[in-house]
């Protein structure tokens, strides 16, 4: 019965490093495509010389896709 109980216990802490290895990944791919996407912005911000208004409507845009992206997930 010890010994069961010891293999579960195995099991359970080997799930829960894949568990918690598997988030990490996921945050790092996450940051990782919020920094390509704000970059993109950037870069069309500077290429197109947009001011200030529009450079604000552009964020709102991408805010609301980021949110809706969210939702999908849900």
């Amino acid at each position: 019965m010890k010994n069961i109980e010891v293999r579960e216990m195995k099991v359970e802490l080997n799930l829960e490093i894949l568990l918690t290895n598997a988030r990490m990944d996921e945050r790092r791919n996450r940051g990782e495509v919020m920094a390509a996407r704000l970059q993109n912005l950037a870069n069309h911000i500077q290429g197109k010389e947009l001011n200030h208004v529009e450079v604000a409507e552009l964020l709102r845009k991408e805010s609301e896709l980021i949110q809706h992206q969210a939702q999908e997930l849900h």
